[in-house]
């Protein structure tokens, strides 16, 4: 009896011995897995989805879903569903682990999860440590402005940081440009107009030292500034004054909103109240007009009038409304987290939903629902907020898959945050902390849009995305300089402006030398100002102006000039919603043109006007064929050239060395060369002489010819 109590025993421990070994195995199997695979984004003090796969206790506690390992059913874990790809689950989201692994990780489930000693494994700890916060997301800190070689170059620390990129590799800048150039490459970069002739000749005239500084504050005191700065922010927010989709119905009174961005900037609104106002506006001042108009931000975006799915339509409104606050005031991606956790940068799905979460209760708002506002009873399309609705984290994305409740909140990314309410003035909670310099993005985005604007390229070339996936900065510390002195000088954008353009920077040539062609071919470095084509507003504009026939009246509805047949009828009714003006409202300035998504004016169209279905942050500028055959053949160019032919020949009939040089004057800033006038007579000769037009005729001709001209379509 004691042998078979002895053998028994005996038996008992090496069953037991082999069951730990066995254990061991699925544990170092699952440990391995875990730490290639999933430590990366769950490991250390920050956690994507707040879950961390660095211990067991890390499993049971979970993250925002919920607990990642379930004792009582192993086999509805969350972490198997999410291997698995079930229930709108997807870890890793970037590829499905191999059929081998998934099994591993659920025999060790299956078995309880062992994880021998119960604290966290050093090794899977250790495996991907958490990295260090960098920029992009890092405090704003003004940094010390660099000592230069060449000091007597520069005019201030935008220069010397400048410098400090050049001359390391032996580059020095390019020359100052000439005076025609300068006042050409200010007056359209400020105004989105070319200069007159005479306004040329005063200021190549004005020997004084402050000449430029006070040109550039005259055009900044003109009310057409607010015009061309205000098209910029229009890109941004994807301003367009229709619906979309099928109907394309037009947006009741949308257009207040462009009259609140253009006053804005003629009125150097401090950027923080710009900001507070278009997000609530009708939070901070229930009873202003302009703080309800402003709130016109949120009804921008295209409106489905008959979805097939009206939740799925509700959170595409929410989507982009969240996409559009991610990335123009922070730079950050935050709508490639909707379905999953952001795949590059540190934004887990539940960034977005809290983000998400402030806009939330105006899911229900309509395409065309307007209010009174004001004793005036003045109607505006702004902020429609209805009820007290909860957010929730939409697994995948779908409406239909509710994951865990969520609160107002900002990205983890970005630091420590306050903490948000979730009833009335959330919004204007997050529009203060967007403005708060403890938030490292907002000034930064903005200095670098302000830079790219006048320089054609922003510091960080991808200025709606900051993260990974954009493009590196290639001078961040003079964009941490810009960012401070936006803060510090109360967020003052005309401020700005001055500093920027009365730079040695902003006045140098456009012209390479070859050691810069060799060195710095794509001018990463900023050796020369960056010669750019005039805009798609500014091709227009500039023609009506140099035409004579430009309408400067400022504000009010849109108008809807002239489009060709052939273009109407790609339209399901053609002309539907395009109640063409009278042709003096039709020469009014294209910031005032109708934006109607499903119509475009083809001259603004075929020069790379902003898409208005997302947020446009750079306009990419193409060269293509339709572009010459329109300024060629298109029936505005040559209507344009017309009128042009008429100011020539005002008050100089049958001379045409002075039509020559007034056409020269009028469409580049300068006077032309004598054989170059010699040519252009020629010319206009040979087309009366030798292709029997007539003396208006022909000059039509020429004067398109002007306008097809290259020293007319682009700025040195």
């Amino acid at each position: 009896m004691l042998t078979r109590r002895l053998l028994a025993l005996g038996l008992a421990s090496l069953g037991l011995a082999s069951h730990a070994r066995g254990q061991e195995a699925d544990f170092a199997k699952a440990r391995e897995i875990l730490a290639t695979r999933c430590l990366k984004c769950h490991g250390g003090e920050k956690t994507r989805g707040g879950l961390s796969v660095a211990g067991r206790d890390g499993l049971e506690k979970g993250g925002d879903l919920g607990p990642a390992i379930d004792a009582d059913a192993p086999a509805d874990s969350l972490l198997l569903k999410a291997i698995r790809y079930e229930d709108g689950l997807e870890m890793p989201p970037s590829n499905r682990l191999p059929d081998d692994e998934v099994k591993a990780l659920a025999d060790w489930v299956a078995a309880g999860a062992p994880w021998p000693g119960g604290e966290p494994a050093k090794e899977v700890a250790e495996a991907a440590p958490e990295p260090e916060a960098s920029w992009p997301y890092a405090e704003v800190v003004r940094p010390a402005v660099p000592a230069a070689k060449d000091a007597g170059w520069g005019r201030g620390p935008i220069d010397a940081f400048i410098l400090a990129r050049l001359e390391p590799d032996g580059l020095a800048p390019a020359p100052e440009a000439d005076r025609r150039t300068l006042i050409r490459r200010a007056t359209y970069d400020l105004t989105g107009l070319p200069p007159t002739p005479e306004e040329v000749e005063a200021f190549e005239a004005d020997p004084a030292p402050d000449a430029f500084e006070r040109l550039v504050d005259r055009l900044l005191a003109s009310p057409r500034y607010g015009e061309a700065w205000g098209r910029h922010w229009l890109d941004l927010v994807r301003y367009a004054e229709t619906n979309s989709f099928e109907r394309d119905a037009a947006k009741p009174f949308i257009w207040r909103y462009r009259d609140y961005v253009v006053d804005a900037f003629n009125r150097d609104k401090p950027f923080d109240r710009f900001i507070l106002e278009q997000l609530a506006g009708d939070e901070v001042a229930p009873d202003s007009v302009e703080a309800h108009v402003a709130t016109g931000f949120y009804r921008l975006g295209p409106w489905d009038d008959e979805p097939a799915d009206r939740p799925l339509a509700k959170y595409e409104v929410l989507d982009g409304i969240v996409s559009t606050v991610g990335q123009v005031f922070l730079g950050m991606t935050v709508n490639c987290a909707r379905c999953h956790d952001h795949k590059k940068d540190p934004i887990p799905q539940s960034d977005y939903y809290r983000l998400l979460a402030f806009f939330i209760d105006m899911g229900r708002q309509t395409g065309l629902e307007t209010r009174k506002v004001g004793p005036e009873k003045v109607e505006v399309m702004g902020a429609v907020s209805k009820g007290r609705e909860e957010a929730h984290v939409l697994l995948r994305g779908n409406p239909a898959l509710l994951g865990p409740k969520v609160e107002p909140g900002v990205p983890v990314a970005l630091g420590e945050a306050p903490t948000f309410g979730v009833g009335p003035g959330k919004r204007r909670a997050l529009a203060e902390w967007l403005a708060d310099r403890r938030n490292p993005m907002t000034a930064r985005v903005f200095a670098n849009r302000l830079w790219q604007y006048h320089f054609g390229r922003g510091l960080v070339p991808s200025p709606n995305d900051f993260g990974s996936l954009g493009e590196p900065s290639t001078h961040p510390e003079l964009l941490n300089w810009l960012a401070a002195e936006l803060v510090d000088g109360g967020w003052k954008v005309k401020r700005m402006h001055r500093l920027i353009m009365l730079s040695s920077a902003y006045r140098m040539s456009s012209r390479p030398s070859p050691e810069a062609l060799a060195k710095d071919p794509a001018n990463q470095k900023f050796q020369r100002f960056p010669m750019r084509r005039l805009t798609a507003e500014e091709v227009r504009d500039a023609m009506l102006s140099v035409g004579g026939v430009l309408n400067d009246r400022a504000g009010g509805p849109w108008v809807c000039p002239p489009i060709p047949d052939e273009v109407l009828a790609g339209q399901s009714v053609p002309g539907q919603g395009w109640k063409v003006s009278p042709p003096d409202e039709a020469a009014r300035r294209s910031v005032y043109v109708h934006v109607k998504r499903s119509l475009a004016l083809p001259i603004l169209a075929t020069h790379d006007a902003a898409d208005t279905d997302s947020s446009c942050p750079v306009r990419y500028t193409t060269t293509v064929p339709t572009q010459a055959l329109g300024l060629l053949n298109g029936s505005f160019a040559n209507e344009q050239a017309a009128r042009f032919a008429d100011r020539l020949a005002a008050g100089r009939e049958g001379d045409l060395a002075a039509q020559v040089r007034e056409a020269v004057r009028l469409t580049t800033g300068r006077e032309p060369a004598a054989d170059e006038s010699a040519r252009d007579v020629a010319f206009l000769r040979s087309l009366r002489e030798e292709a029997g037009l007539s003396e208006r005729a022909a000059l039509v001709q020429y004067a398109l010819l002007t306008l097809n001209a290259n020293a007319f379509l682009y700025i040195d």
